[in-house]
């Protein structure tokens, strides 16, 4: 019995069609030049980053008996994930979430303890909304307190910083319509609430570009005591609800 089920595990093994994963450099090119292949097809991704194999193994899975011994190329195209305008600078502003990400995706598995998985989702979900306000508080910090509250009515820091004379006020006291104290922490606060507003809509983007990758409707997702790796459920790359909750929970934070 033990060597029959030996037998048939071989045999499914040896069903499963291997795959070899051609991933380019920085410098980026075309997948018919990493598939040395001038017919090419995309099996997954968009226009941004996606994966292609040659017309001739598009169905290689259907025919795993084409493919005993040796896998089947497939080519990661990404350039277009590094190319773009000078906009794209302000990606770095999302850094500090990037790791709060890595954080919850290098979680260990944790088979069978379904409180202690909540617990660090929690966790990592609080750490990322600590990121938010510190990034909001520190602008507040430079923008109410230091710049419209402290320089622009001290009128000795005001005289060295010629922008911000409409704020400020002269050595008796008098100075112009914004120079009142609730007006300029009013102006100041456009500051933070810019900079939230620019961290919704880099966000936004995020969530309208990358988390609409519908899972495949025959591929039905995994129990969470499935000890597969994530990146390999069909609904790994669909996050839209989730991600809409977490812009609208770090928008209200900030």
């Amino acid at each position: 019995m033990a060597r029959e089920n030996h037998r048939q595990h071989e045999e499914a093994v040896a069903d499963e069609t291997a795959l070899e994963l051609l991933v380019h450099g920085v410098g980026g090119t075309t997948p018919q030049e990493m598939l040395d292949d001038p017919r090419t097809v995309r099996v997954s991704g968009d226009e941004t980053a996606a994966v292609y194999r040659r017309v001739e193994d598009a169905d290689a899975e259907s025919r795993p008996e084409d493919y005993r011994g040796k896998p089947v190329p497939e080519a990661y195209v990404w350039c277009n994930l590094t190319s773009g305008d000078g906009s794209r600078a302000l990606w770095l502003l999302l850094l500090p979430f990037m790791v709060v990400n890595l954080a919850h995706w290098m979680r260990p598995n944790a088979r069978r303890r379904s409180r202690a998985v909540r617990l660090y989702g929690l966790l990592v979900r609080l750490t990322g909304l600590t990121l938010t306000v510190l990034f909001v508080a520190a602008a507040c910090e430079v923008a109410l307190d230091l710049t419209a509250w402290q320089c622009a009515g001290t009128p000795a820091c005001a005289q060295q910083r010629s922008w911000l004379g409409f704020l400020s006020v002269d050595a008796h006291g008098a100075g112009g319509w914004w120079s009142q104290p609730g007006r300029r922490l009013a102006l100041a606060a456009l500051v933070p609430t810019a900079l939230t507003a620019l961290l919704w809509y880099l966000s936004h983007r995020t969530w309208s570009a990358y988390e609409s990758q519908l899972p495949p409707r025959h591929q039905p997702e995994p129990d969470d005591g499935d000890a597969s790796p994530a990146l390999g459920r069909p609904g790994f790359w669909y996050g839209r609800r989730l991600v809409a909750r977490l812009r609208a929970a770090h928008t209200a934070v900030g």
